[in-house]
This record gives C-alpha cells, sequence and structure tokens, in this order.
C-alpha cells in the first residue's frame, strides 16, 4: 500500500478526524472510500468495465466508436 501527504484546510482536516472518530474508521480508509465514489478507481477496474460493457453490448468495433463519439458530443454539447 501507498503512503500519501497531502495539505488540507484546518476546518476540512478536524471535520475529517471528527468523522473518522465518530464512525470508528481509519481516515485513509474515509478518503479511500471517497475517492472511489468520486469514480476515481484503478485502472484494471476500469478495464474490467469496459471489457464486460464490450462483451454485453454485441456491438461491433466500429459501431462501439461511433456511439461512443455520438455519446460525448451529446455530453460536450456540440
Amino acid at each position: 500500500m501507498s503512503r500519501l501527504t497531502i495539505t488540507l484546510e484546518d476546518s476540512l482536516y478536524r471535520a475529517l478526524k471528527e468523522t473518522a472518530a465518530r464512525q470508528g474508521r481509519p481516515i485513509g480508509k474515509i478518503i479511500e472510500e471517497s475517492l472511489i465514489l468520486r469514480g476515481i478507481k484503478p485502472m484494471e477496474s476500469a478495464r474490467e468495465l469496459v471489457a464486460k460493457a464490450r462483451a454485453r453490448s454485441r456491438l461491433s468495433d466500429p459501431e462501439a466508436l461511433d456511439l461512443a463519439v455520438s455519446e460525448t458530443r451529446k455530453q460536450r454539447g456540440a
């Protein structure tokens, strides 16, 4: 497991410590769960998700690419 040093506003750090104490969980675990909730996941998880989606979609590679481009443009408002 890797270690990380971060700088937080004092009030946010106090809130994080209080939450950890109240829940009886380590600060690192709360931060880790928060990252996952924000969609930050290991690359392996993303690759597995893409592989599952491809297997279930039954789209050819060109069809999948067209759909991805179309949906991305919709989201960007293009």
